[in-house]
Parts: C-alpha cells; sequence; structure tokens
C-alpha cells in the first residue's frame, strides 16, 4: 500500500485500525451482495487533475454496467485521451471503491486490470448477478456475456 501511495506523491504514514472509517463493513456488504454500497464510501486521492477527473468518472459508472475508455474519455470531457484514461485508470489507487475494473476495451474485451483479468471478470459477474436490476441481470461484454469468460 505504502509503494502504491507513493506513486501519487508523498506515501502518508498508515496507521492499521480494525475497521477504518467502516470501510471493512462496506467492502463485507459489497461481496455479500450489495454492490452499491461503496458509492457511500468517500475517497481522499491525490492525482493529477486529470486523474482525479477520470477516476470521478470512474464511480460514476453504476454497478453492473461498464464502458469503454473511449466513452469513458468522451463522459470526462475530452474524448482523445484514451490512452491517457487507461493510464490514469491503471494509477488507480483505490480499486474497487473507484471501480475501475468497469471499463472495458472498444471491442467489448476486457483488457488488463492489475489484480489479473479473472478477478476483473468475477467483479464484473458480481455486480451484474447483484446490481439493482435484479438478480440473473446478463452483464454483456461487446456481445459475449460474462458468464463466457471464465477459463
Amino acid at each position: 500500500m505504502t509503494r502504491t501511495l507513493a506513486r501519487h506523491g508523498d506515501a502518508p504514514a498508515l496507521v492499521r485500525e480494525k475497521n477504518p472509517s467502516g470501510v471493512s463493513r462496506v467492502l463485507d456488504a459489497y461481496f455479500g451482495g450489495d454492490v452499491e454500497c461503496i458509492d457511500s464510501l468517500q475517497v481522499a486521492s491525490r492525482g493529477t487533475p486529470f486523474q482525479e477527473r477520470v477516476w470521478n468518472g470512474l464511480r460514476r459508472i453504476p454497478a453492473g454496467t461498464t464502458l469503454s475508455y473511449g466513452a469513458l474519455a468522451t463522459k470526462i470531457g475530452n474524448p482523445k485521451a484514451v490512452r491517457a484514461v487507461g493510464m490514469a485508470n491503471h494509477r488507480n489507487p483505490v480499486g474497487i471503491v473507484v471501480p475501475c475494473h468497469r471499463v472495458i476495451g472498444s471491442n467489448g474485451e476486457l483488457t488488463g486490470y492489475a489484480a489479473g483479468v479473472e478477478r476483473k471478470a468475477w467483479l464484473l459477474e458480481h455486480e451484474a448477478r447483484h446490481a439493482k436490476a435484479g438478480p440473473g441481470r446478463q452483464l454483456q461484454l461487446g456481445g459475449v456475456s460474462a458468464g463466457a469468460l471464465r477459463s
């Protein structure tokens, strides 16, 4: 965590707490099926103004849905910054809470994810199953259902 935070400037001192700001409780709820609960967490990340726009854009992608890098670039007002959006996505310091896993390639392919594409597929399937649209909702990724992504 210290290394990750150091990429974004001076790394703050980390203090071990059992349930900092209720984050553990919210993550337990998220993995238990309340996939919208992460929206309640406040995030104080430090990045460039562009990175902050990307990260704020990520938080506006509803659970159970995906956007392409190009669509996210357009939504944040910079449609030509597709590669820069990808780099900001890669530098996201708060995975899951800032849901970078919801961004996919323009062809519907699951592209890189720091924790592994298999985990990205699992998170997307989990969210599609539990998002407000209800269980059984089929998430489509470029014509391929998330369930078809399992090896």
